[in-house]
């Protein structure tokens, strides 16, 4: 009777700890890294060599699955509800740093309702101008600006994105007065901008990167404190007359709140591993960006910082959702 009694308790003892996580054998299917923009904007450059660095390291797929729409939002509400199994992995960005204090109902919060892994990318914004523009320098920019008000207009990748606030941003601090036109994201911004439907942008520097060497767009000053080591010769907003203007356009891996700790902690060095590979070293360089080293901790203080400062612009500029 007593090794009966025995029996049961353990069994109803494994019952309630329920499946185990086994650690060695993640992953043993694909991964989903949710980007919640269109493919061709700034999060997809990064993204996608990124996954395929990963699917080489861990011998299983990483799977890039773009869910634009309202500004990232969509996606983060997707990348959200999804089973916290160690299998769904979610590209957060600046956006969803602005999100809190520009949209109301979000059916999900950045905060509490992820595990922020690390920062993978963080290249500074720049203000880029369309071909046609005789703009040469910021200066010229901003005087223009300034003597006719409402004439210039800025794209962005949606209302309520980092473009969009950088743009906002940057009229506080220039005193002068732009419209806003958001597309879907980047690409279709970069699009526009290219095609002379707009006349600037304020950019991550790894979306507008290529069309930048390549005579599409011109770029006008990076928001950094010193120039970009891709672009020496483009100078800093400060340099070029705008003292303290600067945005940086981060990107960061988070997993729904709830993932086993083991597959957290696994992708975290998997990451770590792979951004020390020549190839996404090179790949960064040359999108403008450098290697960021952020612990869990790290990153989640970044964030709330972030939420923090972005709230203020929001509410100095007076911007709200559509």
């Amino acid at each position: 009777m007593a090794r009966r009694l025995t029996v049961v308790a353990v069994l109803a003892g494994l019952a309630c700890a329920g499946p185990a996580f086994a650690a060695d054998a993640w992953p043993s299917k694909p991964v989903v890294l949710i980007v919640p923009f269109p493919a061709g904007g700034g999060t997809d450059t990064f993204a996608r060599p990124l996954a395929q660095q990963l699917s080489t390291q861990l011998g299983h797929t990483v799977v890039v699955d773009n869910r634009g729409g309202a500004g990232g939002t969509v996606g983060a509400a997707i990348a959200a509800r999804a089973a916290p199994d160690g299998y769904t992995f979610f590209m957060g960005s600046a956006h969803h740093a602005i999100a809190p204090s520009f949209y109301k109902g979000l059916s999900y919060d950045i905060e509490k309702d992820f595990i922020p892994v690390t920062v993978v990318a963080q290249p500074p914004q720049v203000i880029v101008a369309s071909p046609a523009s005789s703009f040469k320098d910021l200066k010229g920019m901003v005087a223009y600006a300034r003597s006719n008000p409402g004439k210039l207009n800025f794209g962005s990748a949606g209302n309520g994105t980092t473009h969009h606030l950088a743009g906002e941003l940057f009229k506080l601090q220039s005193k002068t007065d732009m419209a806003h036109v958001p597309y879907t994201g980047a690409g279709p911004m970069l699009l526009a901008l290219m095609g002379d439907q707009v006349n600037l942008a304020f950019d991550g520097l790894g979306s507008s990167a290529q069309h930048i060497r390549s005579g599409k767009i011109k770029a006008i000053a990076v928001a950094a404190p010193q120039r970009s080591a891709a672009f020496p010769d483009v100078p800093t907003a400060s340099e070029a007359g705008l003292p303290g203007y600067e945005v940086s356009t981060w990107y960061g891996i988070f997993a729904p709140k709830g993932t086993p700790k083991e597959a957290v902690d696994r992708m975290g060095a998997e990451l770590r591993k792979a951004l020390d590979t020549p190839e996404l070293k090179k790949t960064w360089l040359a999108n403008g960006s450098d290697t960021p080293r952020y612990t869990q901790p790290e990153f989640a203080t970044y964030l709330q910082s972030e939420v923090q400062r972005w709230r203020k612009v929001s509410q100095d500029a007076g911007v709200k959702a559509d």
